[in-house]
């Protein structure tokens, strides 16, 4: 993949966050990119999915790298670094290595890390070329069966599963999220044959297993339902059967 730095990329911005403490490590400065490769059923960020064009009473900037430093840099005293999400932030891979090399070479803001949220599903040479100015990537692990995976969110796994593991050979897999539907990804067995894969990469692995809640989710073809608390705790203890796993539920 060839990637032109002779002019500083703009990005399709759907919104900031100037303080958040659930989007990575520490207290973070979170930038959510337009455009997403995923229709996922469970979305509850749907306006964000379109990566063009104008979207119904919601308003996606074209913004410079510059314009974002100047925010952050507002933010920094208060923060420990930023994310970028999505919509899916790997598909604006120039934008998004052009703000973390930004970051990183700015005598004040240095010190901030520079963490990834994504769905997974890119060339793997996207993280190849982020590596020098990244700090870790949260992967969304859907999940591992391909039927379930392509019925609910329009695409393969394969280049998820290929991210996840590229991704630790490199030291930069930060931590695995399983969202969980009732009734659609949480079957046990599916359970032990997603934490023997992951084992397969890392028996140590952070995994964060998050409940799907129907509050601010897009409305839906098939019936989604909530996981109760004990279904969530079932699950990461059939994880943790598998392999001594770093496990939060949320």
């Amino acid at each position: 993949m060839s990637v032109h730095r002779d002019r500083q990329p703009t990005g399709f911005v759907a919104d900031t966050i100037s303080f958040s403490s659930v989007d990575g490590p520490g207290n973070r400065f979170v930038v959510f990119l337009q455009g997403c490769n995923f229709d996922c059923l469970a979305c509850h960020n749907p306006q964000t999915i379109p990566g063009h064009g104008p979207v119904a009473g919601f308003h996606p900037q074209h913004t410079a790298v510059e314009e974002l430093l100047h925010s952050i840099r507002r933010a920094a005293p208060f923060v420990s670094g930023i994310t970028v999400s999505g919509g899916e932030a790997t598909q604006q891979p120039e934008f998004l290595h052009a703000l973390f090399a930004a970051v990183k070479a700015d005598r004040d803001l240095g010190h901030l890390s520079c963490f990834v949220d994504s769905n997974g599903s890119c060339d793997l040479r996207v993280w190849d070329d982020l590596m020098p100015v990244m700090d870790g990537a949260m992967i969304d692990l859907k999940c591992l069966d391909p039927q379930i995976h392509q019925r609910t969110t329009g695409m393969d796994n394969g280049p998820v599963l290929a991210s996840i593991r590229h991704l630790q050979d490199l030291g930069l897999l930060y931590e695995v999220r399983l969202l969980l539907i009732a009734g659609v990804n949480d079957e046990t067995g599916l359970l032990q044959r997603t934490g023997e894969w992951l084992a397969d990469v890392d028996q140590s692995m952070r995994v964060k297993i998050i409940g799907f809640r129907a509050h601010g989710a897009r409305k839906s073809s098939l019936p989604l339902i909530e996981p109760s608390r004990d279904a969530l705790n079932a699950a990461a203890e059939t994880l943790r059967s598998v392999a001594p796993f770093d496990i939060c539920v949320v």
